[in-house]
């Protein structure tokens, strides 16, 4: 049997810049990542659930997220997850479930940081998003957080990102 593959949760708010560094990742040719998103999962739910009770099934859709996650490690496959670690009622204590579901896990969880004056501008951008949803996200986010890394895409780009991600985190 194969040994865990390795799980690298990249956890920021709207517009920091996790898909671009997830696709900088998967164009990558020396490393290969499985991909899980809290967007992706998200999508599975179905709008009618969601306007019904958005946290509910959302915070169900992440748990899932998660040991879809260990499923692949276990199976000796890499993972990223593309996510944001919120605290809400529904999903108390996010960040300690993560920690429990992936904990015989190789785990490591990078900080996708912006200023939130670029995410705003990011975000207006985009035009799928509204102005300040960074703001709020960021309002939601966990507290004390163990990150493994940080990295700061107002300074650097996905590429770069990514290439620290790896230097630093992945050892083959």
């Amino acid at each position: 049997m194969t040994g865990k593959g390795h799980i690298i949760f990249l956890n920021g708010v709207a517009s920091s810049g996790k898909a671009s560094i997830v696709d900088a990742l998967q164009e990558r040719e020396d490393v290969f990542f499985y991909v899980v998103a809290n967007d992706l999962f998200e999508q599975m739910v179905g709008d009618r659930y969601l306007r019904q009770n958005y946290w509910k099934y959302l915070s169900e859709a992440i748990i899932m997220m998660y040991h879809t996650a260990k499923l692949y490690s276990d199976m000796g496959k890499n993972v990223l997850i593309d996510g944001i670690l919120v605290e809400r009622e529904e999903i108390r204590p996010h960040y300690h479930q993560l920690l429990e579901i992936l904990q015989d896990n190789p785990l490591d969880i990078v900080e996708v940081y912006c200023p939130p004056d670029i995410c705003r501008q990011r975000n207006l951008r985009r035009q799928d998003r509204f102005e300040t949803q960074s703001d709020e996200q960021s309002e939601l986010m966990a507290e004390d957080i163990h990150y493994s890394l940080r990295v700061d895409t107002s300074i650097h780009g996905p590429v770069e990102c990514a290439d620290i991600i790896l230097q630093r985190l992945f050892k083959q």
